[in-house]
């Protein structure tokens, strides 16, 4: 009776099984390979989950796409995402911990982030010492891959290099907004920057660029972090009589505050300028309220509406995620993923079908060359940064619509 009770339960399962293998959806059957993990560390909340939501919305896509069409050695991916904004802005302790909690997950083989080049400097050290691969879509600080800076973050382990980035870094977006300023007319500007890793890095290379080429820097002044009035700065600044003002910096951090209390001393004909960091959209618009005109600003990464190549990922996010925004980053994100995917699944194929290493992962992402992406081929140089950078030039129009003016693929 025992044995004749095993082989119905036996049987019963193998039942359940052929079952569950028929009904459910190519790909779901995958997970008996395993689950490989793939971290996100974006801000998630607060001001600056405009930026962080919407590409992390890209790397999800990307896993759930290579899920669907099935993975090699009959593994799943699967996404951890973590947030590093605390009180409502980015913040590099807070990523430094994410990133401790990946390495202590085997499963985690690579990571997508972050956003914030302040946070990246908290985390590079970290990953480089546990080889974990992690690539920023947004990430534009020279010293994070170049120079002395980057040295040191890697001082642990001088010939390992688990950092890349799939956008260009801020000495080639200064000069371009230079160029930008120096074309829509700009002779004198006063320059402004949170003081932060990302935003006094590009103003700085800015103001450098501007006055190269001709241009006069009439003030360079640093804000500090929870600054909410102002209005003593700008009228110095306004006294220097600028035909233009440069922010270096992102709206968190004070971008669109400043931009509206330069309405408030007088300065409401005064065009203002600035990087990637006042690109988000809504939230920039509705801090700077009736200032929200007359501002330019560069994206590292193309316009994913204008280029053909990213038909079939923008049409596949608007259908997965309906009613949310299409970020800046969103197609870098997503982009960043492909290549972690690609280098994973090669690895698994290479070793047999067995689980990859971190190692290997890291070894076949650094000799990635020529991708297939949404963005344009993806490719990296010994320092991990991309070998086809590009920048976007856009405005706000009328609405706060944002409005492509120009795209430069750099050299």
């Amino acid at each position: 009776m025992r044995f004749e009770s095993i082989a119905r339960a036996a049987s019963a399962g193998m039942l359940v099984a052929l079952l569950t293998a028929t009904l459910l959806p190519p790909g779901a059957a995958n997970a008996a390979g395993g689950t490989i993990k793939i971290g996100i560390d974006f801000p998630l909340s607060g001001a600056d989950a405009a930026d962080g939501g919407p590409a992390a919305n890209g790397v999800i896509l990307a896993v759930e796409q290579a899920n669907k069409r099935g993975v090699p050695g009959g593994y799943t991916f699967e996404t951890s995402e973590l947030d590093d904004a605390v009180q409502g802005k980015h913040d590099p302790a807070a990523g430094a911990q994410n990133v401790k909690t990946f390495i202590a997950d085997s499963a985690v083989l690579s990571m997508v982030g972050p956003f914030n080049s302040n946070v990246a400097k908290s985390e590079i050290p970290l990953t480089n010492d546990a080889g974990l691969v992690q690539i920023s879509p947004s990430n534009t600080n020279d010293g994070l891959t170049v120079g002395d800076d980057a040295k040191k973050l890697r001082e642990a382990h001088p010939d390992v290099n688990s950092y890349f980035r799939v956008c260009t870094r801020d000495s080639r977006q200064g000069a371009a907004l230079a160029a930008f300023a120096k074309k829509l007319g700009y002779k004198q500007m006063f320059v402004i920057d949170d003081n932060e890793t990302y935003g006094k890095g590009l103003a700085d290379s800015f103001a450098a660029a501007f006055a190269a080429g001709g241009g006069k820097v009439l003030g360079h002044e640093h804000i500090t972090a929870n600054q909410q009035d102002f209005k003593s700065l700008l009228t110095k600044a306004k006294s220097t009589s600028p035909d233009a003002v440069f922010y270096g910096g992102t709206t968190s951090t004070g971008g669109a505050l400043v931009r509206r209390q330069m309405g408030d001393v007088g300065m409401t004909a005064v065009p203002y300028m600035g990087g990637d960091g006042i690109s988000d959209g809504d939230v920039f618009v509705t801090g700077a309220g009736a200032m929200a005109k007359n501002v330019y600003f560069s994206i590292a990464a193309p316009d994913a509406e204008k280029l053909p190549s990213a038909k079939p990922f923008v049409a596949a996010y608007k259908a997965r995620f309906k009613g949310a925004s299409l970020g800046a980053y969103s197609a870098n994100a997503y982009s960043a993923a492909l290549v972690e995917i690609a280098a994973i699944e090669k690895a698994i194929k290479d070793d047999g079908g067995k689980m990859p290493t971190r190692a290997e992962v890291l070894k076949n992402v650094a000799a990635t060359r020529d991708l297939d992406t949404p963005i344009g081929k993806i490719g990296f140089d010994a320092n991990g940064d991309t070998t086809a950078p590009l920048l976007t030039l856009q405005t706000y129009g009328p609405g706060g619509k944002i409005v492509t003016i120009d795209q430069i693929v750099l050299k």
